[in-house]
């Protein structure tokens, strides 16, 4: 149900701030009155004229509720996220509004936990860059350079909440010695624990990122971390641009400082810097780490699923956590 402000005369719209998938958007369309935002040739007059006839907003991980969104929706009682991320909308200006806010947990884990131990595999057997060697003819020429094994490696996980620990048992079939870093211990873990990001780079052979995005994750991944996973470390990041210091990043592989990395998401997506486009040492991937049609499937009906209970009941059924999003 919609916040206490509620106009009894007043059409309850749910407002879709962004593209979705497809069959999202549909069943959107079908179920609720729905108005697509981005497909309004003003959206300024309908948010002026109409704002107060939306009681919910479904929106991505990507994109969220903006502060200016936020505050020309006087009835909304709640944000729904397509995707894990909440980083995008200030949860706590929401909540302090008396608007409850969703995410899509759980559902992606397994397939982003995959790609980044693929992505790993990947970076560290060169399998990309053995891919453009044999397409370019170099084979004929001269063998392909030696890679790095992951089996008895010593691999750092930044951040162990569903996805890190999904990551976890993961490795544990080729034999990796694991640690992790958050600000406190996981109880019931095994795997050794690092207080710090530097730290946990210093101790390890990869580091692979998996932290919530958000200003309190921001540069987390520093130059002076990347000094400390030195010059034959590996970097994955399948959290969020943001965590990583692109720019120490890219300063780090030209001069050798890591040995490559791999990277499924960008300070500013989709503009990926040169640097990285020609560097035979990264691994590139458009932030694909959910994008099965399977798991996209499961988090649309999990969005859809808390959109009717709101609906119906007032509720939600995934809301995020209270404080703000980080698994540091």
């Amino acid at each position: 149900m919609p916040n206490s402000s509620t106009r009894a005369s007043a059409p309850d719209t749910v407002l879709q701030v962004c593209p979705l998938l497809p069959a999202l958007e549909s069943t959107l369309s079908e179920r609720y009155r729905t108005v697509r935002l981005p497909e309004l040739s003003d959206p300024a007059a309908f948010l002026r004229d109409h704002g107060d006839d939306v009681v919910a907003a479904v929106t991505s991980a990507r994109v969220g509720v903006d502060d200016a969104l936020m505050d020309a929706l006087p009835r909304l009682g709640a944000i729904i996220h397509f995707g894990v991320g909440y980083e995008t909308t200030d949860v706590v200006r929401a909540r302090a509004r008396g608007v409850d806010v969703s995410n899509t947990p759980d559902v992606l884990t397994d397939c982003v936990a995959d790609l980044a131990v693929g992505a790993l595999i990947d970076v560290m057997r060169r399998m990309s860059e053995a891919d453009r060697y044999v397409r370019a003819g170099g084979w004929g020429a001269a063998p392909f350079p030696l890679a790095s094994s992951v089996s008895g490696k010593r691999v750092g996980i930044l951040g162990l909440g569903r996805i890190g620990r999904a990551v976890a048992r993961r490795l544990e079939g080729f034999g990796v010695q694991v640690a992790y870093c958050t600000r406190t211990p996981v109880p019931g873990v095994g795997h050794r624990h690092l207080p710090t990001a530097e730290a946990l780079a210093e101790a390890c052979d990869a580091l692979v990122v998996t932290v919530a995005g958000g200003r309190g994750t921001e540069g987390l991944v520093s130059a002076a971390v990347l000094e400390a996973l030195g010059p034959q470390g590996y970097l994955v990041n399948v959290a969020r641009g943001s965590v990583v210091d692109e720019r120490a990043l890219v300063a780090a592989l030209e001069t050798k400082r890591i040995a490559g990395a791999a990277l499924d998401v960008f300070t500013d997506e989709p503009n990926v810097p040169r640097a990285l486009l020609e560097s035979d040492r990264v691994v590139l991937l458009p932030h694909i780490a959910s994008a099965t049609r399977e798991t996209r499937a499961a988090m649309g009906d999990l969005a859809l699923r808390n959109l009717r209970r709101f609906m119906t009941e007032g509720v939600l059924l995934t809301p995020v956590p209270e404080a703000s999003p980080s698994t540091h």
